[in-house]
């Protein structure tokens, strides 16, 4: 990948807290428009990628650059999509839709002007008065999405955001996301433990060691586009797929 083509580019990034070397040695690109996973064990420091890009922790060691310069204030550059939805339960859905752009300043009246023309589009028509407990897991995640992107930064962090889904949910939200990062052309960046997941999302897979992590593999995912579940029965999945368990196994 060229310099030019990189809209994330990680060289080197090591952390440790304490005693704990979380990451040794870890270097990521991320073009724009491409969607790309990290894969590792439980514990080797995948989330911590994620708290340095935004901001929470800084890095010891290593050069992190977006778009060519030096990333110094990750702020504005990325928009976080947490694990579990973090709706607030006194708020309407059109409310924790909003409420990204709120903290940016935006009054509600405008921000809810912004975010009303995506709820047919995410599949959220109808339910924008309703609150969280009424609304589904999937539905409950759409929303998260949704107050993620309309914040219009160039780059999504997903840090497993089906994993408390149930297996039917979870490939259903799949592939909705395969279908809406098709249509948006978003630059994104997953954390993931799903394997399959990975493979169907993907267009490249970093393998990580355990802690203190490295990258070990960068295992590319050449299915055309657009994706189906059925896709992944096929030969090259499949061998992808063994391929990532391999890897994962032997780290």
């Amino acid at each position: 990948m060229s310099a030019e083509t990189k809209r994330l580019a990680l060289r080197g990034v090591g952390k440790q807290f304490g005693d704990l070397n979380v990451l040794g040695d870890v270097s990521i690109d991320v073009a724009p428009g491409e969607f790309v996973s990290i894969l590792g064990p439980s514990g080797a420091g995948k989330s911590t990628i994620f708290q340095i890009l935004t901001g929470g922790t800084k890095a010891d060691t290593g050069v992190i650059a977006f778009d060519g310069s030096e990333l110094a204030d990750a702020s504005d550059k990325f928009a976080l999509m947490p694990q579990k939805d973090a709706l607030m339960p006194w708020r309407r859905i059109v409310d924790n839709a909003t409420l990204g752009l709120e903290v940016q300043g935006l009054s509600r009246k405008t921000a809810r002007e912004k975010v009303a023309p995506l709820f047919e589009e995410f599949g959220l028509a109808g339910f924008e008065q309703h609150y969280p407990h009424q609304l589904s897991g999937g539905m409950r995640q759409r929303v998260a999405l949704l107050r993620t992107v309309i914040q219009q930064r160039q780059m999504l962090l997903l840090d497993e955001p089906f994993g408390a889904l149930d297996a039917l949910t979870r490939t259903a939200m799949q592939q909705w996301l395969e279908r809406m990062w098709g249509q948006h052309n978003w630059t994104a960046l997953l954390i993931t433990h799903d394997v399959r997941e990975a493979v169907f999302l993907s267009d490249r897979i970093y393998v990580l060691s355990a802690r203190p992590a490295r990258v070990t593999h960068e295992i590319r995912v050449p299915l055309a586009r657009p994706r189906r579940v059925a896709d992944l029965a096929s030969p090259e999945a499949t061998r992808i797929e063994a391929e990532l368990l391999e890897a994962l196994l032997g780290t």
